[in-house]
């Protein structure tokens, strides 16, 4: 199974892409994670938000065609661990793979949202972009290392 974290951002810091880089390397053969930059669309050159949103959602995508697309968004729904755990088994199992979308600072595209399998919220806090993508990335790690069966999950 193919996992894709797809990002709009800019460049991260060392710090957050040394420790996507460290969960991405741990995780299993069969659930391989990768990370896609996308550059987010520029704020100044006289465009709406609506329309900023709408060709950041073009390039999303074409990024998540063929995958399960899960939009995160501060107000999606809430997930625990393990039913991201029991959503990536099912996939899994049926075949498909997934990708993780996170937006621009303006969030992503209604579009977007529609397309997606699932609408979903890392936190009811407002997290920063850099954050989000470290948190996705160890999320994704620790559902799956529950799915094998390691005790990295308490309950």
């Amino acid at each position: 199974m193919k996992i894709r974290i797809v990002a709009l951002a800019h460049k991260l810091p060392a710090w957050a892409a040394a420790a996507c880089d460290e969960y991405a390397r741990r995780m299993p053969r069969e659930f391989a994670l990768e990370i896609c930059e996308i550059k987010p669309e520029e704020r100044n050159r006289g465009k709406t938000l609506a329309q900023i949103l709408a060709a950041e959602g073009e390039r999303i995508s074409s990024m998540i065609r063929g995958y399960h697309a899960v939009a995160l968004d501060e107000r999606g729904e809430a997930w625990t661990t393990a039913r991201l755990a029991r959503s990536l088994a099912r996939w899994h199992d049926e075949g498909h793979s997934a990708a993780f979308v996170i937006g621009s600072a303006d969030g992503l595209s209604a579009a977007v949202k529609r397309e997606a399998a699932a609408v979903v919220a890392l936190s009811a806090l407002t997290l920063p972009h850099t954050l989000a993508r470290v948190l996705i990335a160890e999320q994704l790690y620790r559902a799956i290392s529950m799915m094998r069966g390691h005790p990295y999950h308490r309950e």
